[in-house]
């Protein structure tokens, strides 16, 4: 069980198309991370970026974002003609730019898929029978037809036809059918390229969002499952009261389930939820864990998060039928921050691995925050929502550097090259996984931080390796590092 990972977007990966995708250059990231000695791959979710473009904000928890699919791909499989145009290779991703480059793309591919009547093939034909394919392409569909506004503001007979079906799809249907294709070329992209990872001996960690976007087909579609008003407006929203992230608390937006509808019904959204995702990831890790147990819950009219107050959630009820219907499922808890112990005891409960930040072990100004060494966990150096280690080092003053410093040498890490101790800190605990982001294996500074929480910056999101020169010159040193602390 001692087994080592790397924390790397899909969006983060090098490309020639702006923004890292299922190609060639994630083929290659799998051989250097395998060759380095990892064995699990933890990505971010994959869903449809929605505002700001956050992962964290999908327009569906089920589709996938055409924005990680291929040109090369599509070129060497026949659905091009010639190779695409390059992009600019930046280590920032222009997501505006990228969007309009591909969707291009993607159209003249949809021609040839046309042209060759593959539509007709029985992989496309069991595609179509994922309950979210269809709606999905509507929704998407009335979403570009409405200048990307939000459901709640379309046309009644737009807006109600999830309810009663009465809109004439006619006039939709090539729009329709081209978003379905997208669909399915992310879908057939995506496992061929976890098959290869899996074949190589790298499990893929999915992430789950446990909220989803007000905007998304999830909440149209299932509009009995969240607290909304009658014009589809949310009566509350999540997020988390003021902590060591924000002094306002974070306001998220999403819209908070109707957990008494869903508990009535089975709990039919989540599971199906689980279940698709189980087919794109060996692990999934759920974010925000601790709202099974209490969620934080946001009158929408409030502008921060400073007021709200801790409901119960169903946690119990929820991940007894999880565990019943996919009992060899591994499921990862995000059970960061100042937690009552009910939510460790729902954790413990289902026995799943919680999460610990070697970050926040060394920070004075984190007192609520312990570093917990035992084994059923996963211990990393930083998430996408921390500094990187050099920048958290960076960040600190001359006393609190020298004092990590001390304790570095003390238990003879590297005190020199900072992201190097403190990955030798992480992949030496008892922890059965120890995963290290991408940014810390490179020693990258803040300006490859991935996401600051509570900030609508634009840097978040946006980093990206030029190449991977840098991080080809570090595999012998991880895989020594991996090595030294028998998770190889």
């Amino acid at each position: 069980m001692r087994l080592a990972g790397i924390l790397m977007p899909v969006s983060a990966l090098p490309s020639d198309y702006g923004i890292g995708d299922f190609g060639n250059e994630a083929y290659r990231f799998i051989d250097i991370s395998v060759k380095m000695g990892f064995k699990i791959w933890q990505i971010l979710p994959l869903n449809p970026l929605g505002y700001g473009n956050s992962p964290y904000q999908p327009y569906s928890s089920f589709a996938g974002d055409e924005i990680y699919i291929s040109p090369v791909s599509l070129y060497e499989d026949g659905l091009l003609d010639e190779e695409p145009e390059k992009i600019t290779v930046s280590d920032r991703i222009d997501y505006q730019k990228v969007r309009a480059a591909k969707l291009e793309i993607l159209k003249s591919a949809y021609k040839n898929f046309k042209a060759k009547k593959l539509f007709e093939s029985d992989e496309y034909r069991d595609f179509l029978k994922f309950d979210f394919v269809y709606n999905y392409a509507v929704f998407l569909t009335f979403k570009k037809k409405n200048n990307l506004k939000c459901w709640n503001e379309w046309s009644k007979e737009q807006k109600d036809w999830i309810k009663d079906k009465k809109l004439d799809l006619t006039a939709y249907e090539d729009d329709i059918n081209f978003e379905i294709f997208v669909q399915y070329i992310f879908y057939i992209q995506w496992l061929k390229l976890k098959a290869y990872a899996n074949e190589k001996g790298l499990k893929i960690m999915g992430d789950i969002p446990i909220y989803v976007g007000l905007d998304s087909l999830d909440v149209w579609e299932n509009q009995k499952s969240f607290l909304l008003n009658k014009n589809g407006s949310p009566k509350f929203i999540a997020g988390v009261p003021p902590d060591y992230f924000s002094k306002l608390g974070q306001r998220w937006g999403n819209p908070i389930y109707d957990w008494d509808y869903m508990k009535g019904n089975n709990f039919e959204f989540w599971l199906k939820r689980i279940e698709y995702n189980s087919k794109l990831y060996d692990i999934i890790r759920i974010d925000h864990f601790r709202a099974f147990d209490t969620y934080w819950k946001i009158n929408a009219r409030n502008k921060t998060a400073i007021k709200g107050e801790w409901i119960e959630a169903p946690g119990h009820d929820l991940f007894n039928l999880i565990k019943k219907k996919f009992p060899k499922l591994e499921i990862v808890a995000e059970d960061l921050g100042d937690l009552r112990k009910e939510v460790i005891e729902l954790r413990d409960a289902f026995d799943l691995k919680g999460m610990r930040i070697i970050q926040f072990t060394y920070d004075h100004e984190e007192t609520k925050e312990d570093f917990e060494d035992r084994k059923n966990m996963i211990a990393y150096t930083g998430t996408h929502d921390n500094q990187t280690v050099v920048g958290f080092f960076n960040s600190k003053n001359d006393k609190e550097k020298e004092s990590i410093r001390e304790f570095l040498i003390r238990h003879k890490y590297d005190a020199d090259k900072i992201h190097k101790g403190f990955i030798e800190i992480c992949v030496n605990s008892l922890a059965d996984y120890a995963i290290i982001p991408f940014q810390d294996i490179l020693g990258l500074d803040d300006n490859a931080r991935l996401n600051s929480p509570g900030t609508l910056d634009d840097s978040n999101w946006s980093f990206k390796l030029k190449d991977f020169d840098d991080f080809i010159e570090s595999t012998e040193c991880m895989s020594e590092i991996l090595k030294k602390s028998k998770r190889v």
